[in-house]
């Protein structure tokens, strides 16, 4: 297992935070409507906003994280289930660490993933293209310094790889 290092200012993780809150409000909707009565998902993309807009990474990220993949493993459709584990993945992400491994860019892209899923399963929303030109000039610099995702047998794992290869080639 290699554990080189990669340059990770915090504001390159509150950036990546930032955008997987962004991805994940799209369908936190989803959830909602489904399970109105849960708030874990909406508190996990709460504490990921709060830290993304400039407070401390604390506790609340991964206690409301954890609580939203719960919400998600107990949503009754794959549509709520996905923007529950969005919610879970966005407050997750401010806990990307500056590790050289693939499996960090799912901090940066599995928010993304679930919008993508659940736009595939809807019909509307927004795709792959869509959410990787969403990411920004500092989220496609910080996926950068990441290997490439590889290709997962799930749908959201392969989302995950083809918005990795589509934020990558966005210009720089």
């Amino acid at each position: 297992m290699d554990h080189a290092g990669v340059d990770l200012s915090l504001d390159d993780v509150r950036a990546v935070a930032a955008f997987a809150a962004d991805c994940a409000e799209l369908v936190l909707p989803g959830f909602e409507a489904a399970v109105p009565d849960d708030v874990r998902p909406r508190e996990a993309l709460d504490a990921a906003r709060a830290f993304a807009g400039g407070g401390p990474r604390t506790l609340a990220q991964r206690t409301t994280a954890v609580a939203a993949h719960r919400a998600a493993k107990a949503a009754p459709t794959e549509v709520a289930r996905l923007g529950a584990q969005a919610c879970g993945d966005a407050a997750a992400a401010a806990y990307l660490h500056p590790l050289a491994q693939a499996t960090q860019v799912g901090h940066v892209l599995r928010s993304a993933a679930c919008a993508a899923r659940v736009a595939e399963l809807t019909g509307s929303g927004a795709g792959v293209a869509e959410l990787a030109g969403r990411a920004g000039p500092r989220v496609r610099a910080v996926l950068l310094r990441y290997p490439t995702a590889p290709a997962g047998r799930s749908r959201p794992a392969q989302l995950v790889a083809e918005l990795d290869a589509a934020v990558r080639d966005l210009p720089g």
